[in-house]
Protein backbone atom coordinates (compact mmCIF):
# COMPACT_ATOMS: atom_id res chain seq x y z
CA UNK A 1 0.00 0.00 0.00
CA UNK A 2 1.30 3.16 -1.13
CA UNK A 3 1.62 6.32 1.88
CA UNK A 4 -0.99 8.12 -0.24
CA UNK A 5 -3.17 5.88 0.34
CA UNK A 6 -2.25 5.38 4.06
CA UNK A 7 -2.58 8.87 4.85
CA UNK A 8 -6.24 8.80 3.20
CA UNK A 9 -8.23 7.94 5.84
CA UNK A 10 -6.42 10.37 7.71
CA UNK A 11 -6.68 13.35 5.13
CA UNK A 12 -10.49 12.53 5.37
CA UNK A 13 -11.06 12.67 8.50
CA UNK A 14 -9.08 16.29 9.24
CA UNK A 15 -11.47 17.41 5.96
CA UNK A 16 -14.39 16.08 8.06
CA UNK A 17 -13.79 17.43 11.33
CA UNK A 18 -12.59 20.74 10.44
CA UNK A 19 -16.29 21.22 8.16
CA UNK A 20 -18.17 19.62 11.12
CA UNK A 21 -16.66 21.84 13.98
CA UNK A 22 -17.78 24.81 12.28
CA UNK A 23 -20.76 23.50 11.56
CA UNK A 24 -21.36 22.74 14.88
CA UNK A 25 -20.61 25.75 16.25
CA UNK A 26 -22.68 27.73 13.85
CA UNK A 27 -25.47 25.37 14.81
CA UNK A 28 -25.21 25.68 18.57
CA UNK A 29 -25.03 29.55 18.11
CA UNK A 30 -27.97 29.62 15.90
CA UNK A 31 -29.72 27.99 18.18
CA UNK A 32 -29.87 30.38 20.73
CA UNK A 33 -30.81 33.37 18.19
CA UNK A 34 -34.34 33.35 18.11
CA UNK A 35 -34.80 33.09 21.94
CA UNK A 36 -31.64 34.87 23.73
CA UNK A 37 -33.25 38.75 22.74
CA UNK A 38 -36.30 36.91 24.45
CA UNK A 39 -34.51 35.69 27.87
CA UNK A 40 -33.21 39.39 28.60
CA UNK A 41 -36.52 40.97 27.24
CA UNK A 42 -37.67 38.59 30.33
CA UNK A 43 -35.11 39.41 32.47
CA UNK A 44 -35.44 43.41 32.01
CA UNK A 45 -39.50 43.43 32.86
CA UNK A 46 -40.73 42.90 29.42
CA UNK A 47 -40.06 46.16 28.05
CA UNK A 48 -38.91 46.01 24.07
CA UNK A 49 -36.20 48.74 23.76
CA UNK A 50 -34.80 48.14 27.24
CA UNK A 51 -34.04 44.71 25.85
CA UNK A 52 -32.77 46.06 22.53
CA UNK A 53 -30.36 48.00 25.12
CA UNK A 54 -29.50 45.34 27.11
CA UNK A 55 -28.88 42.94 24.13
CA UNK A 56 -26.92 45.42 22.33
CA UNK A 57 -24.71 45.84 25.30
CA UNK A 58 -24.20 42.21 25.65
CA UNK A 59 -23.14 41.74 22.22
CA UNK A 60 -20.48 44.98 22.80
CA UNK A 61 -19.03 42.60 25.56
CA UNK A 62 -18.96 39.00 23.51
CA UNK A 63 -17.09 41.46 20.93
CA UNK A 64 -14.67 43.29 23.30
CA UNK A 65 -13.10 39.56 24.62
CA UNK A 66 -12.99 38.59 21.20
CA UNK A 67 -10.79 41.84 20.28
CA UNK A 68 -8.93 40.94 23.27
CA UNK A 69 -8.42 36.94 23.43
CA UNK A 70 -8.50 36.40 19.64
CA UNK A 71 -4.92 37.14 19.11
CA UNK A 72 -3.57 35.96 21.93
CA UNK A 73 -5.21 32.28 20.62
CA UNK A 74 -4.08 32.12 17.17
CA UNK A 75 -0.44 33.08 18.29
CA UNK A 76 -0.93 30.09 20.63
CA UNK A 77 -1.90 28.28 17.92
CA UNK A 78 1.54 29.15 15.78
CA UNK A 79 3.51 27.95 18.57
CA UNK A 80 1.99 24.86 20.22
CA UNK A 81 -0.36 23.52 17.05
CA UNK A 82 -4.05 24.29 15.73
CA UNK A 83 -5.73 20.88 17.73
CA UNK A 84 -5.48 22.27 20.96
CA UNK A 85 -6.91 25.53 20.36
CA UNK A 86 -9.50 24.22 18.49
CA UNK A 87 -10.68 21.26 21.36
CA UNK A 88 -9.91 24.14 23.92
CA UNK A 89 -12.47 26.32 22.53
CA UNK A 90 -15.23 23.65 22.02
CA UNK A 91 -15.08 22.61 25.55
CA UNK A 92 -15.44 26.28 26.47
CA UNK A 93 -18.12 26.67 24.34
CA UNK A 94 -19.89 23.88 25.56
CA UNK A 95 -19.54 24.76 29.53
CA UNK A 96 -21.09 28.11 29.22
CA UNK A 97 -23.67 27.17 27.00
CA UNK A 98 -25.20 25.03 30.42
CA UNK A 99 -24.10 28.79 32.56
CA UNK A 100 -26.20 30.36 30.09
CA UNK A 101 -29.05 28.13 30.39
CA UNK A 102 -28.93 28.14 34.40
CA UNK A 103 -28.56 31.85 34.48
CA UNK A 104 -31.63 33.65 36.39
CA UNK A 105 -30.18 37.09 36.70
CA UNK A 106 -28.74 39.48 33.93
CA UNK A 107 -24.90 39.13 35.65
CA UNK A 108 -24.90 35.75 34.89
CA UNK A 109 -25.72 36.15 30.96
CA UNK A 110 -22.54 38.80 31.33
CA UNK A 111 -20.33 36.69 32.52
CA UNK A 112 -21.62 33.69 30.04
CA UNK A 113 -21.16 36.55 27.56
CA UNK A 114 -17.57 37.39 28.20
CA UNK A 115 -16.70 33.41 28.26
CA UNK A 116 -18.23 32.69 24.55
CA UNK A 117 -16.33 35.48 23.38
CA UNK A 118 -12.82 34.30 25.06
CA UNK A 119 -13.52 30.45 23.63
CA UNK A 120 -15.09 31.49 19.65
CA UNK A 121 -11.96 31.69 18.44
CA UNK A 122 -12.57 28.25 16.85
CA UNK A 123 -13.42 29.86 13.75
CA UNK A 124 -10.42 31.86 13.05
CA UNK A 125 -8.34 28.84 14.31
CA UNK A 126 -9.88 26.54 11.77
CA UNK A 127 -9.25 29.34 8.86
CA UNK A 128 -5.59 29.01 9.99
CA UNK A 129 -6.05 25.24 9.31
CA UNK A 130 -7.34 25.89 6.11
CA UNK A 131 -4.53 28.09 5.11
CA UNK A 132 -1.74 25.32 6.80
CA UNK A 133 -3.19 22.59 4.35
CA UNK A 134 -4.75 24.11 1.39
CA UNK A 135 -2.53 25.04 -1.77
CA UNK A 136 -3.14 28.89 -3.05
CA UNK A 137 -5.01 28.49 -5.72
CA UNK A 138 -7.25 26.28 -4.02
CA UNK A 139 -7.95 28.43 -0.78
CA UNK A 140 -11.20 30.52 -2.15
CA UNK A 141 -13.22 27.16 -2.26
CA UNK A 142 -11.93 25.82 1.18
CA UNK A 143 -13.15 28.88 2.50
CA UNK A 144 -16.22 28.37 0.70
CA UNK A 145 -16.72 25.35 1.96
CA UNK A 146 -16.52 26.73 5.44
CA UNK A 147 -18.90 29.57 4.72
CA UNK A 148 -21.12 26.38 3.64
CA UNK A 149 -20.70 24.44 6.97
CA UNK A 150 -21.85 28.25 8.21
CA UNK A 151 -25.20 27.80 6.21
CA UNK A 152 -25.46 24.33 7.22
CA UNK A 153 -25.32 25.34 11.00
CA UNK A 154 -27.91 28.35 9.97
CA UNK A 155 -30.66 26.40 8.07
CA UNK A 156 -30.68 23.75 11.47
CA UNK A 157 -29.82 25.93 14.40
CA UNK A 158 -32.10 28.88 14.20
CA UNK A 159 -35.12 26.67 12.98
CA UNK A 160 -33.92 24.08 15.80
CA UNK A 161 -33.98 26.89 17.97
CA UNK A 162 -37.34 28.63 16.73
CA UNK A 163 -38.80 25.24 17.92
CA UNK A 164 -37.17 24.74 21.35
CA UNK A 165 -37.95 28.06 22.05
CA UNK A 166 -41.74 27.58 21.68
CA UNK A 167 -41.65 25.35 24.27
CA UNK A 168 -38.95 26.88 26.41
CA UNK A 169 -36.84 29.72 26.35
CA UNK A 170 -33.68 27.87 28.16
CA UNK A 171 -34.07 24.72 26.24
CA UNK A 172 -32.16 26.09 22.96
CA UNK A 173 -29.07 26.37 25.60
CA UNK A 174 -28.90 23.32 26.76
CA UNK A 175 -28.77 21.79 22.91
CA UNK A 176 -26.54 23.82 22.09
CA UNK A 177 -24.16 22.54 25.22
CA UNK A 178 -24.31 19.16 24.16
CA UNK A 179 -23.56 20.22 20.31
CA UNK A 180 -19.90 21.72 21.78
CA UNK A 181 -20.02 19.20 24.32
CA UNK A 182 -19.63 16.42 21.49
CA UNK A 183 -18.02 18.23 19.05
CA UNK A 184 -15.43 18.46 21.66
CA UNK A 185 -15.53 14.79 22.02
CA UNK A 186 -15.54 13.87 18.67
CA UNK A 187 -12.44 16.24 17.94
CA UNK A 188 -10.71 14.41 20.88
CA UNK A 189 -10.77 11.30 18.78
CA UNK A 190 -10.62 12.03 15.18
CA UNK A 191 -8.86 15.96 14.44
CA UNK A 192 -5.07 15.35 13.29
CA UNK A 193 -2.41 18.43 13.80
CA UNK A 194 -2.01 20.19 10.91
CA UNK A 195 0.71 22.45 11.78
CA UNK A 196 4.24 20.23 12.22
CA UNK A 197 7.06 21.40 14.54
CA UNK A 198 9.43 22.40 12.26
CA UNK A 199 6.92 25.33 11.11
CA UNK A 200 5.47 26.63 14.44
CA UNK A 201 7.13 29.89 15.83
CA UNK A 202 10.41 29.42 18.00
CA UNK A 203 8.36 30.82 20.93
CA UNK A 204 4.97 32.63 22.25
CA UNK A 205 5.43 36.21 22.39
CA UNK A 206 3.10 38.11 24.53
CA UNK A 207 4.30 41.52 23.13
CA UNK A 208 2.60 40.57 19.71
CA UNK A 209 -0.25 38.39 21.13
CA UNK A 210 -2.09 41.04 21.78
CA UNK A 211 -4.40 43.56 19.30
CA UNK A 212 -2.13 46.18 19.55
CA UNK A 213 0.67 43.92 18.31
CA UNK A 214 -1.75 41.96 16.33
CA UNK A 215 -2.60 45.20 14.25
CA UNK A 216 0.97 46.16 13.81
CA UNK A 217 1.59 42.78 12.11
CA UNK A 218 -0.63 43.81 9.61
CA UNK A 219 0.87 47.16 8.82
CA UNK A 220 3.87 45.04 7.39
CA UNK A 221 1.42 43.75 4.82
CA UNK A 222 -0.48 47.04 3.00
CA UNK A 223 -3.17 44.92 0.52
CA UNK A 224 -3.50 42.98 4.00
CA UNK A 225 -4.50 45.62 6.19
CA UNK A 226 -6.70 47.16 3.26
CA UNK A 227 -8.46 43.93 2.58
CA UNK A 228 -8.34 43.07 6.68
CA UNK A 229 -10.38 46.63 7.16
CA UNK A 230 -12.80 45.38 4.02
CA UNK A 231 -13.73 42.51 6.58
CA UNK A 232 -14.01 44.89 9.27
CA UNK A 233 -16.86 47.08 7.23
CA UNK A 234 -18.51 43.75 6.56
CA UNK A 235 -18.70 42.49 9.74
CA UNK A 236 -19.83 45.64 11.10
CA UNK A 237 -22.56 45.98 9.04
CA UNK A 238 -23.59 42.45 9.26
CA UNK A 239 -24.18 43.37 13.07
CA UNK A 240 -27.45 45.46 11.64
CA UNK A 241 -28.98 41.50 11.68
CA UNK A 242 -27.46 40.20 14.86
CA UNK A 243 -28.38 42.72 16.68
CA UNK A 244 -32.20 43.94 15.31
CA UNK A 245 -33.22 41.09 13.26
CA UNK A 246 -34.97 39.49 16.16
CA UNK A 247 -37.04 42.67 17.47
CA UNK A 248 -37.25 44.28 14.15
CA UNK A 249 -39.36 41.74 12.41
CA UNK A 250 -41.06 40.86 15.74
CA UNK A 251 -41.80 44.43 15.53
CA UNK A 252 -42.71 45.17 12.20
CA UNK A 253 -44.57 41.62 11.30
CA UNK A 254 -45.42 40.09 14.21
CA UNK A 255 -42.82 37.69 13.90
CA UNK A 256 -42.10 34.91 16.44
CA UNK A 257 -39.66 32.59 17.62
CA UNK A 258 -40.83 30.40 14.63
CA UNK A 259 -41.20 32.74 12.10
CA UNK A 260 -37.40 33.92 12.98
CA UNK A 261 -36.55 30.26 12.81
CA UNK A 262 -37.67 29.37 9.87
CA UNK A 263 -36.07 32.86 8.32
CA UNK A 264 -33.11 32.48 9.49
CA UNK A 265 -33.17 29.14 8.35
CA UNK A 266 -33.74 30.39 4.75
CA UNK A 267 -30.63 32.72 5.39
CA UNK A 268 -28.57 29.31 5.96
CA UNK A 269 -30.07 27.12 2.64
CA UNK A 270 -28.84 30.13 0.50
CA UNK A 271 -25.58 31.13 2.04
CA UNK A 272 -25.13 27.44 1.58
CA UNK A 273 -25.72 27.17 -2.14
CA UNK A 274 -23.51 30.27 -2.62
CA UNK A 275 -20.62 28.94 -0.71
CA UNK A 276 -20.39 25.81 -1.00
CA UNK A 277 -21.55 25.74 -4.78
CA UNK A 278 -20.98 28.99 -6.78
CA UNK A 279 -17.77 30.17 -4.85
CA UNK A 280 -15.61 27.11 -6.44
CA UNK A 281 -17.11 27.61 -9.98
CA UNK A 282 -16.97 31.04 -10.54
CA UNK A 283 -13.46 31.77 -9.07
CA UNK A 284 -12.06 29.67 -11.35
CA UNK A 285 -13.83 31.21 -14.37
CA UNK A 286 -13.57 34.98 -13.06
CA UNK A 287 -10.75 34.83 -10.94
CA UNK A 288 -10.40 36.52 -7.05
CA UNK A 289 -11.03 40.07 -7.95
CA UNK A 290 -14.06 40.23 -10.16
CA UNK A 291 -15.88 37.60 -7.43
CA UNK A 292 -15.07 39.75 -4.34
CA UNK A 293 -16.37 42.89 -5.54
CA UNK A 294 -19.60 41.44 -7.09
CA UNK A 295 -20.67 39.37 -3.96
CA UNK A 296 -19.85 43.22 -2.00
CA UNK A 297 -22.34 44.77 -4.14
CA UNK A 298 -24.95 42.08 -4.03
CA UNK A 299 -24.37 43.09 0.24
CA UNK A 300 -25.07 46.19 -0.86
CA UNK A 301 -28.57 45.44 -2.34
CA UNK A 302 -29.71 42.91 0.26
CA UNK A 303 -29.43 45.58 3.06
CA UNK A 304 -31.16 48.04 1.44
CA UNK A 305 -34.40 45.78 0.56
CA UNK A 306 -34.59 44.88 3.90
CA UNK A 307 -34.12 48.23 4.86
CA UNK A 308 -36.82 49.04 2.60
CA UNK A 309 -39.20 46.64 2.58
CA UNK A 310 -43.22 47.24 3.16
CA UNK A 311 -43.70 44.24 3.85
CA UNK A 312 -42.73 40.56 5.40
CA UNK A 313 -42.64 39.33 1.64
CA UNK A 314 -40.26 41.83 0.19
CA UNK A 315 -38.11 41.36 3.45
CA UNK A 316 -37.74 37.74 2.62
CA UNK A 317 -36.67 38.21 -0.67
CA UNK A 318 -33.72 40.43 0.07
CA UNK A 319 -32.02 36.92 1.91
CA UNK A 320 -31.16 35.88 -1.29
CA UNK A 321 -29.31 38.73 -2.37
CA UNK A 322 -27.71 38.62 0.92
CA UNK A 323 -26.60 35.74 0.65
CA UNK A 324 -25.20 36.23 -2.85
CA UNK A 325 -22.83 38.74 -0.29
CA UNK A 326 -21.51 35.57 0.51
CA UNK A 327 -18.94 35.34 -2.53
CA UNK A 328 -17.05 38.04 -1.21
CA UNK A 329 -15.48 36.57 2.23
CA UNK A 330 -14.23 33.20 0.95
CA UNK A 331 -12.27 35.20 -1.76
CA UNK A 332 -11.14 37.78 0.16
CA UNK A 333 -9.58 35.40 2.38
CA UNK A 334 -8.18 33.49 -0.46
CA UNK A 335 -6.36 36.66 -1.31
CA UNK A 336 -5.28 37.62 2.33
CA UNK A 337 -3.64 33.99 3.17
CA UNK A 338 -0.99 34.08 0.20
CA UNK A 339 0.48 37.23 1.02
CA UNK A 340 1.34 36.12 4.60
CA UNK A 341 4.28 33.09 5.73
CA UNK A 342 2.62 29.74 6.80
CA UNK A 343 4.61 30.51 10.32
CA UNK A 344 2.20 33.39 10.76
CA UNK A 345 -0.85 32.40 9.77
CA UNK A 346 -2.16 31.90 13.00
CA UNK A 347 -1.28 35.45 14.22
CA UNK A 348 -2.49 37.00 10.47
CA UNK A 349 -6.14 34.95 11.33
CA UNK A 350 -6.17 36.28 15.05
CA UNK A 351 -5.60 39.45 13.52
CA UNK A 352 -7.82 39.40 11.21
CA UNK A 353 -10.43 38.01 14.06
CA UNK A 354 -9.19 40.92 16.96
CA UNK A 355 -9.78 43.94 14.00
CA UNK A 356 -12.94 42.13 12.95
CA UNK A 357 -14.01 41.68 16.41
CA UNK A 358 -14.11 45.67 16.75
CA UNK A 359 -17.33 45.69 14.36
CA UNK A 360 -18.69 42.96 17.51
CA UNK A 361 -17.80 45.51 20.09
CA UNK A 362 -19.59 48.68 18.57
CA UNK A 363 -22.07 46.95 15.93
CA UNK A 364 -24.51 45.76 18.58
CA UNK A 365 -24.61 49.43 20.42
CA UNK A 366 -24.41 51.28 17.23
CA UNK A 367 -27.32 49.56 15.44
CA UNK A 368 -29.58 48.65 18.16
CA UNK A 369 -29.62 52.58 19.36
CA UNK A 370 -30.37 52.89 15.48
CA UNK A 371 -32.96 50.91 15.48
CA UNK A 372 -34.33 51.58 18.82
CA UNK A 373 -33.95 55.58 18.02
CA UNK A 374 -35.62 55.63 15.21
CA UNK A 375 -39.14 53.86 16.51
CA UNK A 376 -39.04 56.31 19.64
CA UNK A 377 -41.72 58.24 19.67
CA UNK A 378 -39.66 61.38 19.73
CA UNK A 379 -38.09 60.42 16.53
CA UNK A 380 -38.53 63.22 13.34
CA UNK A 381 -38.77 60.30 10.97
CA UNK A 382 -40.09 56.78 12.00
CA UNK A 383 -37.84 54.88 9.82
CA UNK A 384 -37.68 51.03 11.51
CA UNK A 385 -34.60 50.02 9.03
CA UNK A 386 -32.29 52.63 9.51
CA UNK A 387 -30.44 50.12 10.65
CA UNK A 388 -30.06 48.31 7.56
CA UNK A 389 -29.72 50.96 5.07
CA UNK A 390 -26.82 52.41 7.41
CA UNK A 391 -24.89 48.56 6.99
CA UNK A 392 -25.42 49.30 3.15
CA UNK A 393 -23.62 52.39 2.94
CA UNK A 394 -20.95 50.95 5.48
CA UNK A 395 -20.65 48.12 2.88
CA UNK A 396 -20.74 50.72 -0.50
CA UNK A 397 -17.24 52.05 1.48
CA UNK A 398 -15.72 48.13 1.61
CA UNK A 399 -16.55 48.13 -2.09
CA UNK A 400 -14.50 51.50 -2.48
CA UNK A 401 -11.17 50.47 -0.22
CA UNK A 402 -11.80 46.36 -1.95
CA UNK A 403 -11.48 47.84 -5.57
CA UNK A 404 -9.06 50.22 -4.73
CA UNK A 405 -6.81 47.55 -2.45
CA UNK A 406 -6.66 44.80 -5.34
CA UNK A 407 -6.16 46.68 -8.34
CA UNK A 408 -2.95 45.16 -10.20
CA UNK A 409 -3.99 41.79 -8.68
CA UNK A 410 -2.35 38.51 -10.48
CA UNK A 411 -4.41 35.52 -11.34
CA UNK A 412 -3.06 32.64 -9.76
CA UNK A 413 -1.45 29.57 -11.35
CA UNK A 414 -1.35 26.42 -9.71
CA UNK A 415 1.40 25.72 -7.63
CA UNK A 416 4.38 23.37 -9.07
CA UNK A 417 4.56 20.18 -6.81
CA UNK A 418 7.97 19.62 -5.40
CA UNK A 419 10.34 17.03 -6.99
CA UNK A 420 11.39 15.32 -4.04
CA UNK A 421 10.24 15.54 0.05
CA UNK A 422 12.00 14.13 3.19
CA UNK A 423 9.38 11.81 4.99
CA UNK A 424 7.01 14.13 7.31
CA UNK A 425 7.30 13.82 10.90
CA UNK A 426 4.49 12.95 13.29
CA UNK A 427 2.03 15.08 12.95
CA UNK A 428 3.10 16.19 9.66
CA UNK A 429 1.59 14.04 7.19
CA UNK A 430 -1.36 16.11 5.85
CA UNK A 431 -0.47 17.95 3.00
CA UNK A 432 -3.47 19.32 1.11
CA UNK A 433 -5.84 18.19 3.31
CA UNK A 434 -8.64 19.73 1.59
CA UNK A 435 -7.48 19.46 -1.85
CA UNK A 436 -9.26 15.93 -2.63
CA UNK A 437 -12.11 17.80 -2.08
CA UNK A 438 -12.11 20.27 -5.05
CA UNK A 439 -10.76 17.96 -7.64
CA UNK A 440 -13.99 17.56 -9.53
Amino acid sequence: MTPEATHTPVRRAAVIFVFITVMLDMLAFGIIIPVFPHLVQHMTGGDIATAVRWTGIMGALFGLMQFVFSPVQGALSDRFGRRPVILASNLALGLDFILMALAQTLPILFIGRVISGIASASISTANAYIADVTPKEKRAGAYGLLGAAFGIGFIIGPALGGFLGGISVRAPFWVAAGLALLNFTYGMFILPESLPEERRSARFDLKNANPLGALRMLRRYPQVLALAVVFFLVAFAQYSLNSTFVLYTDYRYNWGPREVGYALALVGVCSGIVQAGLVRRLVPKFGERPVMLAGLLFGMAGFLTLGFAANSTIFLLGIPLLALAGLGGPTTQSIITRQVDPSEQGRLQGAITSLSSLATIFGPIVFSQTFAYFISESVPLHLPGAAFLLSSMLIMLGFVLGWRATIGLKPLAPEAPALAEPDPPDGAELPTLIEAEFKS
